[in-house]
């Protein structure tokens, strides 16, 4: 048991032989600082399906991760759509076969849980405890090679090197440049002003800002392409950077603001004064939505589901999403495996710039942070 250990990758598979058939699973827990297996797990299921067999495979898992690193943060990793979309909530689980298996799951993920679909090709070290389990080859509780050896350490593998930010990535990274969009009137009355609000657009001073950053942005070079939330002030700031920039605006609804709901146009003050205590449930729990609002762990899925595409669109290229304060901080929260009340630590200057690298084999590194550009 590793208390010391803070986050963890689960990487997680199943199959069956037949679909149903002879059925079996594999499971791992990686230390993503080193890339060293802390435990792993295989085993037969008897005959079932591929999805009771992923399932399995996730429920194993996660009881390694409890045991094994119980203090820590976790990333789930696993080449099931099925599996990710439904845990992560995008996804209705319809089988019933599968409903007190996903509970189950759901039991045993702590709050602020990854679910991140990754290729089979990257999902091969549990992908392979599946097919010893159903070969019948014993499974070791630790591969070999990670068990510490006498004598001075070892050179860190090319993957070890990689997955600690200092290694060559074979591939280049895909960048996303995240912009604030500029002042508007709630802005400066620290106001909120999410998704279901009066969306207002910017102030003279926004569109200054704006320009300021459409200036900065162009200094950059090879901008691939530049996508919007839909809020009135992000495109007026897209369409500023993606003038000066020759580029078009795609718009993308995955990057809108969360909504505060009936807080929609109040000071935080106001709020205070009366909504008392759904305030400070929502302080206490990003779970918790606004009266008629969105909680920040839907918004969270929601931005995720975003960037997604956004990678998945522009692989190796380099992006700027012009989006707002919410989905900035989680793409921060999410690379910095920092808890989901980090978000509450974070402060974002309108039109400033956070700059975000996502390599291909999932890692990713944090180049800036709230960059204030300004007109020369």
């Amino acid at each position: 048991m590793s208390e010391s250990i803070t986050h963890v990758i689960v990487e997680a598979d199943g199959g069956s032989r037949g679909n149903p058939g002879p059925a079996a699973f594999g499971a791992l827990v990686r230390d993503p600082a080193t890339g060293k297996v802390i435990a792993q797990e295989a085993a037969t299921l008897g005959i079932a399906t591929n999805n009771v067999a992923e399932y399995s495979g996730l429920i194993a898992g996660l009881e390694l991760a409890r045991e094994y690193a119980p203090n820590a943060s976790i990333e789930v990793r696993m080449d099931s759509k099925l599996v990710i979309e439904q845990m992560a909530g995008r996804w209705k689980i319809k089988h019933p076969d599968m409903k007190p298996l996903a509970m189950r799951a759901q039991s045993l993920a702590p709050f602020g849980t990854e679910w991140t679909w990754v290729p089979r090709a990257q999902n091969a070290a549990a992908d392979a405890l599946a097919n010893m389990a159903l070969d019948g080859k014993p499974i070791p509780l630790r591969p070999a090679e990670v068990v510490p050896a006498e004598g001075p350490a070892a050179e860190p593998s090319d993957q070890q090197k990689a997955m600690q930010g200092w290694g060559a990535q074979t591939e280049p990274p895909t960048q996303l440049i995240f912009l604030r969009h500029g002042e508007t009137p709630h802005t400066v009355d620290k106001r909120f002003s999410g998704s279901g609000g009066d969306d207002p657009g910017l102030s003279e001073t926004g569109l200054i800002q704006a320009q300021a950053a459409a200036q900065y942005l162009s200094t950059v070079g090879g901008v691939d392409a530049v996508v919007s939330s839909p809020m009135r002030r992000t495109r007026e700031t897209a369409a500023v950077v993606a003038s000066a920039l020759g580029l078009d605006v795609v718009v993308n609804d995955g990057w809108v603001e969360c909504s505060f709901g009936d807080w929609d146009g109040h000071t935080f003050a106001e709020v205070q004064e009366k909504w008392p205590e759904a305030l400070n449930a929502w302080m206490g729990s990003t779970s918790v939505a606004p009266p008629g609002g969105e909680s920040f762990d839907v918004c969270a899925r929601r931005a995720r589901s975003a960037r997604d595409s956004v990678l998945a669109a522009y692989p190796g290229k380099t992006v700027v999403v012009v989006t707002h304060v919410t989905p900035i901080k989680l793409m921060v929260r999410g690379v910095l495996q920092a808890p989901m009340s980090s978000l509450f630590r974070m402060e974002l200057r309108p039109a400033s710039v956070t700059e975000i690298h996502w390599y291909a084999d999932g890692l990713a590194s944090l180049k800036s942070f709230n960059v204030q550009p300004s007109l020369v």
